[in-house]
């Protein structure tokens, strides 16, 4: 017995020491912002999976919105990761935060951005190539009948009270759209903006107005983006274009929103190997329409959606990981 204690004794120096020189490279607890919306909910269930079952973390989700979350995440270090945060809404706050190394910006959780733009239907464009431009809109103005009104031309603009609403009423404006017999038209609800699209669609006939990316409508249903003819000019859009009181707006096409992960510094510098993950992790907007107009249809929480995803999508998440992690994270499947 002597004999067995010394040799124990013996070996836990060598023990302690392999598990310090490890310490840096442990993921341990990690907590997932959860965000309220359908592709970022798909994101965080993804993360979960990987973190745990790749990377061996203990992840947790939990729920999460833009607003609070950064808030939280620059005063009390928690949650440990945003996966898909609309930065642009508290750009100078998590500048201040990275820049006193409290948070890091991972990557790109949309490669492509948020995209907002003015759209037609892909059946138009390919009738006459004319309407991915502004110029062919404006010259088949009549072909887009208002619901009430023959003698107008419609434009579904963005529901009342969301902020989009003032960037599309002042780009309506700017582009001189009632000068060519458009009217906006209020959907009442993103539903209802949304269903405008697909009761178009059903019947093929004419359809133009606001919309974003990425959606399930934009998966479901080809749609083009209508070229202004301007480019980006992103201080007329920040300065003017997206203020109510923009007296003279000038026309300039929407420019990408940041979409990004945020972690802590403190996740990223014990989990090196599991935050080099999250900065490789990311969906263009056609990948992720796709995925929301699945999860539409089959009317699937976040949680079933990451399992159909990492199920029937390895082309795309296995380029994120390293061999020996992606065989891990396929077992656990």
């Amino acid at each position: 017995m002597k004999a067995i204690k010394n040799a124990l004794f013996a070996v836990t120096p060598l023990v302690l020491a392999s598990s310090l020189a490890h310490a840096g490279d442990e993921c341990g607890k990690v907590t997932i912002a959860d965000m309220n919306w359908s592709s970022a909910t798909l994101i965080a269930n993804v993360d979960r999976f990987i973190l745990e079952h790749g990377y061996g973390c203990e992840a947790e989700l939990v729920p999460g919105d833009t607003m609070p979350t950064g808030a939280s995440m620059i005063e009390k270090g928690e949650p440990d990761v945003a996966p898909e945060m609309w930065s642009n809404s508290l750009r100078e706050a998590l500048d201040k935060g990275v820049a006193e190394k409290r948070l890091r910006y991972a990557g790109q959780s949309l490669s492509d951005g948020g995209e907002e733009g003015f759209w037609v239907p892909a059946y138009m464009v390919k009738a006459d190539p004319s309407m991915a431009t502004i110029e062919g809109v404006k010259k088949n103005a009549k072909l887009f009948k208002h619901p009430e009104d023959p003698d107008l031309s419609a434009f579904y603009g963005c529901p009342a009270g969301w902020n989009c609403q003032i960037s599309a009423n002042n780009l309506f404006a700017a582009l001189k759209l009632e000068n060519d017999g458009f009217e906006v038209i209020d959907p009442g609800s993103g539903a209802g903006l949304a269903g405008s699209i697909a009761k178009a669609y059903e019947r093929q006939e004419p359809w133009f107005g606001y919309y974003w990316a990425p959606t399930s409508v934009l998966g479901k249903y080809e749609m083009v983006k209508v070229d202004f003819g301007s480019g980006v000019n992103k201080d007329e859009f920040i300065n003017c274009t997206t203020s109510e009181d923009c007296a003279e707006p000038k026309v300039t096409m929407y420019p990408p929103s940041m979409v990004q992960t945020v972690t802590t510094e403190s996740f990223a510098a014990k989990a090196p190997a599991a935050y080099d993950y999250l900065t490789k992790r990311a969906f263009t907007n056609q990948q992720m329409n796709g995925l929301l107009a699945w999860m539409e249809d089959n009317q699937a929480d976040g949680e079933v959606a990451m399992e159909y995803f990492l199920t029937e999508h390895e082309e795309i998440w296995t380029k994120w990981l390293a061999p020996d992690v992606a065989a891990k994270v396929k077992d656990a499947l």
